[in-house]
């Protein structure tokens, strides 16, 4: 008997009809980490399904009462909030493919919006002010994807009907069906040419503040900056000295630190569009985890391996 822990009504729900195509196999409990599960129960968990932006500090620890806790299912892309609090012996699973739509959406729709100056059009029109500005298009400007694992590749292909002159990097330099793909390293001698720089990479060793001082200093005067990766990819007081000066434009969805304080410099710095970390905000996610989360469950099921392994703690 495989038990599995799900946070909210609507994904047991969802899989309801597993569970009853297996009731010898499968037996899933609503839980949303809230609380201690009952001891009986506690001990029984394989497989907990962490509820959506779960952050709560501490919240983690009360996986260590699951004696046979084996699988830890995240409904993000990024882990590093959770890896370092799991115990021992589990295999922690993200949730690759998820938030990809959504989040390559936001990344063309904070381009776009920069690009367009839409910001001044909603103050304007809180003013009943005709306004009618010259400024810069998306179309034929270089735009620098940095990332190209699901989500990185989710922005390319949204942003390839907008007539740009799109250029890729990943940790490492290849090519593939689409062209070429530039390494990491290469980041240095690209940005000065790119137009819109868009982050997309997880946060690891290598890309915490991948864009510094150093790094901005090298975008050319004007360019847009669009972060919807994770807010340490950016050092934050770097980026600050750059917006305030004028010289560079951003878009971010993420922060250091996030949640951003109301008394954060952010929030008044210019030539910048803040949303608050909205990218998988959609009402594609939960279809989307459910999908993600039965494929899990099918897998272990069928005694295979798991879906989406990124660590074994």
């Amino acid at each position: 008997m495989l038990t599995a822990t799900v946070p909210d009504d609507d994904l047991l729900h969802r899989l309801g009809d597993l569970a009853a195509a297996h009731p010898d196999d499968l037996r899933l409990v609503r839980w949303d980490l809230e609380g201690a599960l009952d001891a009986r129960t506690a001990a029984d968990v394989d497989l907990v399904v962490i509820p959506h932006y779960f952050v709560r500090p501490g919240g983690f620890d009360v996986l260590r009462d699951l004696p046979r806790l084996r699988y830890v299912q995240l409904p993000s892309a990024g882990y590093e909030h959770a890896r370092p609090h799991l115990p021992p012996g589990v295999v922690l699973c993200n949730g690759r493919g998820v938030h990809d739509a959504g989040t390559a959406e936001l990344a063309v729709g904070l381009t776009l919006a920069v690009q367009r100056d839409l910001p001044r059009a909603v103050r304007a029109m809180g003013e009943a002010r005709w306004d009618n500005p010259f400024g810069p298009s998306l179309a034929d400007r270089r735009v620098l994807v940095v990332g190209q694992g699901s989500v990185g590749r989710a922005v390319v292909a949204r942003f390839r009907p907008f007539e740009v002159d799109l250029v890729r990097v990943a940790r490492t330099a290849r090519d593939d069906a689409d062209g070429h793909v530039h390494g990491v390293a290469e980041l240095g001698d690209l940005l000065p040419e790119a137009d819109v720089v868009v982050l997309a990479i997880p946060l690891t060793r290598e890309s915490y503040h991948l864009l510094d001082a150093a790094a901005l200093a090298r975008m050319k005067d004007g360019a847009l900056l669009v972060n919807v990766a994770r807010g340490k990819v950016v050092d934050t007081d770097a980026l600050l000295v750059e917006l305030r000066a004028g010289r560079l434009r951003a878009a971010l969805d993420v922060t250091d630190p996030e949640p951003l304080p109301s008394d954060h410099p952010l929030w008044h710095a210019p030539h910048l569009l803040l949303t608050a970390h909205q990218g998988g905000n959609t009402d594609a996610t939960f279809p989307r985890v459910a999908a993600l989360v039965r494929r899990q469950l099918t897998a272990l099921l069928a005694g295979e391996p798991p879906v989406n392994e990124v660590a074994r703690t």
